[in-house]
């Protein structure tokens, strides 16, 4: 899974372009997902940050100033002080633990219990071989985590967006009856409906394209309401996404929601 490469600066000929009526159809213009320049570029980043040689990485980009997700903070302290106990966390797409590493600090014993990612096999392999601590852990699926831990808080940051059906996931998210929900840097357009685009990412980053989702965000709630009360929506930490362009026009933005089970 991967999270958006939404930046102040895109070069021309760069970023989300297109409307397509098929996953099929934009899989036949792109690279797809699986390759290996991504997860190598990605766990080098990783492995930098995690020995202490950068400050953090997302997207498989190095910053030497890092920028926290305050939101995300926010409600992990709030979830855990609900729950009067720490948090077995799932963070959904959650790559090689970029978002586990930005916010380690605030990650007591008192908050979390467990953070675990569920990401493509290829990552899951790369991520317990140099970065599972114990703390830190890795699954293929959302079924394989709930076999070693009972998930209390799903993180699903800049990820939703490229599953093929998503819609179908967010039905069988909503039937895991998890207590908390938070989904930060997700994508929505202005038109009606879900709007397909390939999404073409720039070459100083890595060389790589694939479909991607820009949802209705009326639509995208109803999957959640009324099981869930919405708690919060708020705008993302990332500088430059709360405007985002399709085929060069100001057309999409991305938005956070935390959600509570009712």
């Amino acid at each position: 899974m991967f999270k958006s490469l939404f930046r102040k600066s895109t070069p021309i000929g760069y970023g989300w372009s297109g409307s397509y009526s098929s996953w099929a159809e934009v899989l036949e213009k792109t690279d797809g997902y699986q390759k290996d320049v991504i997860l190598e570029k990605t766990k080098e980043a990783g492995l930098k940050v995690k020995n202490g040689l950068a400050v953090y990485e997302r997207d498989s980009v190095l910053f030497d100033k890092k920028e926290y997700p305050y939101a995300l903070i926010s409600f992990l302290l709030h979830s855990a002080n609900l729950k009067k106990r720490p948090l077995h966390i799932l963070d959904f797409g959650g790559a090689l633990g970029s978002t586990y590493y930005q916010v380690k600090e605030f990650l007591g014993p008192d908050v979390c219990a467990s953070w675990n990612v569920v990401e493509q096999e290829h990552y899951v392999a790369c991520g317990k071989d140099y970065f599972a601590d114990g703390l830190l852990n890795f699954y293929e699926n959302i079924d394989a985590c709930l076999a070693d831990v009972k998930v209390d808080f799903v993180l699903l940051s800049g990820s939703v967006q490229y599953l093929e059906k998503p819609h179908e996931f967010f039905r069988q998210l909503v039937d895991y009856n998890f207590e908390f929900l938070l989904f930060d840097r997700t994508a929505f357009h202005h038109g009606s409906g879900d709007r397909l685009t390939l999404q073409l990412v720039p070459a100083e980053i890595y060389p790589a394209s694939y479909p991607s989702w820009f949802f209705n965000q009326e639509d995208f709630l109803k999957h959640f309401l009324p099981k869930y009360k919405l708690i919060a929506d708020f705008a993302p930490y990332v500088e430059g996404e709360t405007i985002t362009l399709i085929d060069n026009l100001p057309q999409a933005y991305n938005r956070g929601f935390y959600f509570i089970n009712s």
